[in-house]
């Protein structure tokens, strides 16, 4: 890793058959990557058993003593180790995954002091409601919410090749990840002079 660069989680929030959140997280990992201010690790939660039964004790107040499942090692590794994530989710019923609440339920400290941005796919509404809802349950957990996010509503319809159609689309990912590697860079500052205090 160059430590000159930003670790960057992209995370696939859905674990649906058949689901198109791969594809847009690799088009986003394309996006930052020619960025230039990030390392990129797409972090697919398909990948994790996550159970929906907790342990007691908080993952607040425990840190890494929290007893997690062996087998969410490497996504507590993942997010424990970047300094932002895009968080890639489409919307169900109005909101956001169960894998994805799960997924972040388990963890506390690892999203701490760290920016966060969104990018959703969907029908008409391209995700939007789940993304206000990860916005409030994100900011409980002391991450920071990147305003400009990328939304693409209809997306059976506007991706070919694993593209997005819309010619302005590479020009808002930009903008988002401007943003996004500025905060990446000025809360990493932060925590490494200051532990934060959540």
């Amino acid at each position: 890793m160059d430590n000159n660069k930003h670790k960057l989680v992209i995370l696939v929030g859905s674990v649906r058959e058949g689901r198109f959140g791969p594809v847009v997280a690799s088009w986003v990992a394309e996006q930052a990557a020619a960025h230039g201010a990030f390392d990129v690790d797409i972090v697919d939660l398909a990948d994790t058993d996550i159970p929906l039964e907790f342990p007691a004790a908080s993952p607040k107040y425990t840190g890494d003593d929290y007893p997690r499942p062996a087998g969410m090692a490497a996504l507590t590794s993942a997010l424990a180790g970047a300094d932002a994530f895009v968080v890639v989710s489409p919307e169900y019923n109005h909101s956001y995954p169960a894998s994805l609440k799960a997924a972040i339920d388990w963890h506390f400290t690892q999203w701490t002091a760290k920016p966060v941005a969104f990018v959703s796919y969907g029908g008409a509404a391209a995700d939007r409601h789940a993304v206000l809802h990860l916005e409030n349950v994100l900011t409980e957990l002391h991450a920071v919410t990147i305003r400009d996010g990328l939304a693409f509503p209809n997306y059976f319809t506007a991706w070919e090749d694993g593209r997005p159609l819309d010619p302005e689309a590479p020009g808002c990912a930009k903008t988002l990840l401007e943003q996004l590697a500025r905060w990446a860079g000025a809360l990493r500052t932060a925590r490494e002079a200051n532990p934060y205090p959540a």
